[in-house]
Parts: structure tokens; C-alpha cells; sequence
């Protein structure tokens, strides 16, 4: 559905053009949800008006919420080990590297447009490619908002995130590194160091989640 929308937008749109996501599964019908509803429009402004590239909006979450732990224990952890150099530039960025708010310039969408799309965790690839490119990136507050009507995520869909989040990372890190001579023994060794990050998300997610 991203890559569609995006890439119809991107065809119909322009140069000066910025693209934006209001992504649906969140609950925009409390009080809470029409005040986000109301400052939305700042994402793409930022891009405007503070000549930026790529726009990440950040929900409030505390250092106990789902969210935030899975980001903490496994989406990081993984971006460490595959991309420590771009994991702590993105981390200056944001502390949601999985969020589904965001906005980005037409000549940037363009570029992530002409590289592998994928099917999840399409936020991460958008701000590595925003790191290996030198681009402008920004954050914006969205509010108090939450996707989940429980509250809270099932280990379940915790672990599946992390796993898929470390399929992700290390598809990237093979096609920028497969041409180099030996890189298969950097990957075994990476992939090693991979599996150990995830096991202790795994253990962490358990005992917190569990």
C-alpha cells in the first residue's frame, strides 16, 4: 500500500511537491486523536519551511510502553550491529525509527522509490537510505496517540516485528556489501553477532512483555 500510494503521488506530483502519511490504524476519534489530527499538518511544513528531506513523527511513548521496547531491545540492537556508524545518526534523529508518521521531499521519495521496497519496517530502510544519501532529516512530536486498543503489544507481535526488522537489516547490508572482495566471512560473523542481539530482545521482551 506504501509503495503504491507513494509511487502514484510521486508520478502526479512535482519537484517542490512533499508527501506525507496519516497512517489509518490509530484511533483519531478521541479527544486526544483530533488534537494529532489538527497539528498533522506541521510534518510537512517542517519540510517547507526548514528545507529538509525526510520528516519523522514521534508518538508519545514512555520507556515501559511496547513500542519503545521493541525499538529499544530489538530495532536498535539489530541497527547497531548491522549499521552501527548510521544507528547512532539516526538515533540523534529519533527514538522511533519504526514510525509510520512521516513526510518527505518529492527528489527524496524518488530516490527510495528506485531502491528495494519492502513489505515492513519500510520507515528504517527510508532513514538509512536518508544517512548513506547525507540528507536532511527532522523530527516532529505528534502526540498522545496509540494503535494499539489494548494498550499494549502480545510478545508474539513483538518478536515477529523483531525478526522481520533483522530479515530487513540484513538484506540491505548484502547488497551494499556483496561486490567487495570477502564479505562473506564479515557476514557470518555479523550474522552471528545478529542472531545473539536477537535472542537477548527475545529474553528481555519475555520477562517485560510475557
Amino acid at each position: 500500500m506504501w509503495y503504491s500510494g507513494l509511487g502514484t503521488a510521486y508520478e502526479r506530483g512535482g519537484a517542490e511537491d512533499v508527501y506525507w502519511l496519516i497512517p489509518g490504524d490509530f484511533n483519531y476519534g478521541t479527544e486526544c486523536g483530533r488534537l494529532v489530527l489538527g497539528r498533522l499538518h506541521s510534518l510537512p511544513e517542517i519540510i517547507f519551511e526548514l528545507h529538509q528531506d525526510l520528516c519523522i513523527g514521534e508518538i508519545a511513548t514512555d520507556h515501559n510502553h511496547s513500542k519503545q521496547l521493541i525499538d529499544t531491545y530489538g530495532t536498535f540492537a539489530l541497527l547497531y550491529n548491522w549499521f552501527p556508524v548510521e544507528a547512532q545518526e539516526i538515533r540523534q534523529f529519533t527514538e522511533r525509527p519504526r514510525s509510520e508518521f512521516f513526510a518527505l521531499r518529492h527528489g527524496f521519495l524518488g530516490e527510495v522509490l528506485r531502491q528495494r521496497w519492502y513489505a515492513y519496517e519500510q520507515t528504517v530502510v527510508m532513514l538509512l537510505h536518508a544517512i548513506f544519501g547525507r540528507k536532511k532529516i527532522s523530527r516532529f512530536f505528534v502526540g498522545d496517540i496509540s494503535d494499539l486498543p489494548q494498550g499494549r503489544e502480545s510478545l508474539a507481535s513483538a518478536v515477529q516485528q523483531v525478526e522481520r526488522t533483522e530479515r530487513v537489516l540484513k538484506t540491505i547490508w548484502r547488497e551494499r556489501h556483496q561486490s567487495q572482495a570477502g564479505w562473506t566471512g564479515k557476514y557470518r560473523l555479523l550474522e552471528g553477532k545478529s542472531e545473539q542481539a536477537r535472542h537477548a530482545a527475545f529474553n528481555l521482551l519475555e520477562t517485560l512483555l510475557g
